[in-house]
């Protein structure tokens, strides 16, 4: 009852102020507090379990939940089919999804669900569906009129781009995106609306604009030789966001994950002048977006982040994806950070999931957890995605052991859990 009391009076309060012309970034401020008072309760009071979605929101926000939230970004059609063969027999023959017949594409798509069922993931995570022509030679075209060449292991790699040349862009014309783009979300939707966090996982300014220019390199000569189009770019980029994310949100997303490498191992890809000129005033202005539909959003970027890292928490992301740990120690994160935002991933998917044991694992989640999760504000996920190299025992046991280790005490340490029989079956 006092939750529900105090959630009402916020609420009261929050339609209080955004009627008299609050900005957007109060709004969130707002949202976070309240998040941060039913966590609070929840905690404490001990007879109220989230459910999923309410759980990763509320550490989203920043604040803690009654556990860990365990999500993951992506997983390749091989490991959704090696980990849905432990709960179901209902799976197609290992294969890619543009190799599939629509009976099999369902299939794949039914044996996601089970598995996020059957793990009890927090979040379900889908992506933009921007068409496939196949050109043959494993060459699709998309909508965007992006020419990408498909992997062995499914990974599409952009190779051609519609604007060649900077002018180009005169005669370019950027798709409006409709309801095809959020086929897959719409399945989400159908299955698990308000009871796991639907999360869109959509590329951003710099992902898309070097994907229409074909190469990486192109863009950021340009913002060398010719820095007006690549503003221009940009901003044609961020209007076709900005215009999907928002239809995203009202088909029922809950959460953005914005995808698109910012760095490398060693160092960003752009020099941190470069971000602040050309990526950060259009990250704000899709952030903007997404926080006025009520929703969130968090960047993913392998690497080192760290020279950037203030940046993207100024700029508004709600959370940071995946806190490489080849590239970045999560504790020094964690404190550089604290509260202001929230830290997603770090679970290593180079080594530890493709070859480690379970003991390795079960390690991997219980120090991530102890570091990364007091205080709230941290989602457990593999430090990137469940590709083909990883160990479909691997996983389940991440998923299982960030189950037993993630339970928040009245304090909002993580309980100390005796070490659990992880039954991968």
């Amino acid at each position: 009852m006092l939750l529900h009391a105090l959630t009402r009076l916020m609420h009261s309060k929050l339609t209080q102020l955004m009627h008299s012309k609050l900005t957007w970034l109060m709004h969130s401020k707002l949202t976070r507090l309240m998040h941060s008072i039913k966590s609070a309760i929840t905690v404490s009071g001990g007879d109220y379990t989230m459910t999923n979605k309410e759980r990763f929101m509320t550490a989203l926000s920043g604040a803690q939940p009654d556990s860990v939230p365990v999500w993951e970004m992506g997983i390749n059609e091989v490991g959704i089919i090696g980990i849905a063969k432990h709960f179901t027999e209902n799976v197609p023959e290992v294969k890619l999804i543009h190799e599939m017949n629509l009976q099999e594409q369902m299939q794949l798509l039914m044996a996601y669900k089970v598995l996020a069922e059957e793990l009890d993931l927090d979040g379900f995570t889908m992506p933009t569906l921007t068409g496939r022509e196949d050109l043959g030679n494993n060459l699709v075209k998309d909508k965007l009129q992006i020419v990408t060449k498909i992997t062995p292991h499914g990974e599409p790699f952009p190779v051609e781009g519609p604007i060649r040349e900077p002018s180009d862009i005169k005669t370019y014309k950027m798709p409006k995106p409709d309801e095809s783009f959020l086929t897959a979300v719409q399945f989400a939707v159908a299955n698990f609306k308000d009871k796991k966090a639907i999360v869109l996982h959509s590329p951003g300014t710099f992902k898309l604009s070097w994907c229409l220019r074909g190469k990486m390199e192109k863009l950021l000569i340009d913002y060398i030789e010719n820095p007006k189009f690549a503003c221009e770019l940009a901003q044609m980029v961020t209007d076709f966001c900005c215009q999907l994310f928002s239809m995203a949100f009202d088909a029922g997303v809950d959460a953005i994950i914005l995808e698109g490498d910012l760095a490398m191992n060693t160092n960003t890809i752009m020099s941190p002048a470069h971000y602040r000129e050309f990526i950060k005033p259009y990250h704000a202005q899709i952030i903007e977006t997404v926080h006025k539909k009520g929703g969130k959003i968090a960047k993913h970027s392998d690497g080192n982040l760290w020279p950037i890292l203030d940046d993207l928490i100024e700029v508004g992301f709600d959370g940071i994806h995946p806190i490489q740990p080849q590239c970045m120690n999560i504790k020094e994160v964690k404190e550089h950070c604290g509260d202001k935002v929230c830290l997603m991933g770090n679970i290593d998917c180079i080594d530890i999931l493709p070859n480690g044991t379970i003991d390795d694992v079960e390690k991997a989640v219980k120090e991530t957890i102890e570091i990364a999760a007091p205080g709230g504000g941290y989602i457990l996920s593999s430090s990137n995605s469940i590709h083909p190299g990883c160990k479909v025992e691997n996983y389940i046991a991440m998923v299982r052991f960030a189950k037993k280790y993630g339970k928040y005490s009245d304090s909002g340490s993580v309980k100390n859990v005796m070490k659990p029989q992880v039954n991968t079956d």
